[in-house]
């Protein structure tokens, strides 16, 4: 995949905002029963679905809780400062050690170095025993989930810069900044490396690929504009992780577009519709998926941009991103339920209480099933048959 380099355009003020968007949002008031997250419906089950096993990692979770799988491996963290290995088979523990600090976001792993993230911009890495291997500092607090690969930390803290570190001594490496807008989303924001490349979407609606080596801008696409008067009409983020199938690279901003870019092309965007979410875009080899603003999970065809289906049984039940795996898509809400949704026409097959508390990391597809970060602090692995 060859990304082309692009001019920078981006401006805008440097001011640190976050805004909380959840499906019920209690910003629009109690009495408004439009947001009212709507009851579970009855349904004709099509799928059997079953907890295969269930680990603890500790308590808590956020938006910057985000497990890794490796081999057979899962790396995760809690806020409480727990971080552990799992088998991805059995969910059991391999090793699992206490930061001796509230975490922020966490984990990301190469399988050989696993790093997670401080309130106060403390990065901290481990081996693969489970013993901190060194610490370093990144400007700002870091709220959005490192990524590690190619010998090489990242990160992307409060203050929009993106920091590299090396992963096998902690020394910065490269630093990058954009200004940013006067708000920000604090959503479910993620980094993914692919190809030699750090790809981030950043505040203000732009996406851009960074040489993981030397820090260098490869390719700068817009996602969305913003537009109106104020500046909460003018906020528009790229959410959750930029989605890549084949010569497509796929996301989705929050009040903007969902929008694919044609990579072979030169970056330029194949299709793009009006869409807003809070929690980003997933893809499989036929779709693009994800839950809007107020919890419709939408199907859109991936070479087209054809919105094949709308599914809105889960309106204002603060989905997370949805993911496909065989006939099925499953998404998580705000009661600790995850939903299987058709792959082919949105129709409710089967759901699954993994705990109480809202869902907020994004459900993985795995070899053996789904994973899913629950709320509680636990390790789900469903079982689909």
């Amino acid at each position: 995949m060859r990304f082309p380099r692009f001019g920078r355009s981006w401006r805008g003020a440097l001011v640190l905002a976050g805004i909380a968007v959840l499906g019920g949002c209690s910003m629009f008031g109690s009495d408004d029963t439009r947001y009212a997250p709507v009851p579970l419906t009855d349904y004709k089950p099509g799928i059997s679905v079953n907890a295969s096993w269930k680990a603890s990692i500790g308590s808590g979770s956020g938006l910057g809780f985000v497990p890794t799988v490796v081999g057979d491996a899962i790396y995760a963290a809690t806020p409480d400062g727990r971080v552990g290995k799992f088998d991805l088979l059995s969910g059991r523990s391999l090793w699992r050690v206490s930061a001796d600090t509230p975490l922020s976001a966490g984990a990301a792993s190469d399988g050989r170095v696993t790093v997670v993230a401080t309130p106060v911009g403390q990065i901290i890495a481990f081996d693969d025993t489970g013993k901190v291997k060194w610490k370093a500092q990144a400007t700002s607090e870091v709220t959005v989930p490192p990524v590690v690969g190619d010998g090489v930390v990242v990160v992307r803290s409060g203050d929009y810069r993106v920091q590299a570190f090396d992963a096998n001594t902690g020394d910065r490496l490269w630093s990058l900044q954009r200004p940013g807008p006067a708000l920000a989303l604090r959503s479910a924001a993620q980094l993914v490396i692919a190809q030699g490349l750090v790809i981030t979407g950043l505040p203000g609606g732009k996406m851009m690929a960074i040489n993981l080596a030397s820090g260098n801008v490869q390719w700068e696409g817009t996602v969305a504009t913003p537009k109106g008067a104020s500046d909460l009409e003018r906020l528009t983020d790229v959410v959750g992780a930029p989605a890549l199938a084949g010569r497509l690279l796929c996301a989705v901003a929050y009040q903007g577009r969902a929008v694919c870019f044609d990579v072979s092309a030169g970056g330029r965007p194949l299709w793009s519709k009006d869409f807003s979410s809070s929690t980003g875009l997933s893809v499989d080899d036929r779709y693009a998926y994800s839950s809007d603003q107020h919890s419709v999970v939408n199907a859109f065809a991936l070479d087209t941009g054809a919105n094949v289906w709308r599914q809105n049984a889960l309106r204002n039940r603060a989905l997370t991103v949805p993911v496909s795996y065989g006939g099925a898509v499953a998404v998580g809400d705000l009661e600790g339920y995850v939903h299987f949704l058709s792959r082919s026409d949105g129709g409710l097959l089967a759901r699954l209480s993994v705990g109480g508390d809202p869902i907020v990391s994004p459900p993985q597809a795995t070899s053996q099933g789904v994973l899913v970060q629950t709320g509680d602090g636990d390790l789900v692995m469903i079982g689909i048959k």
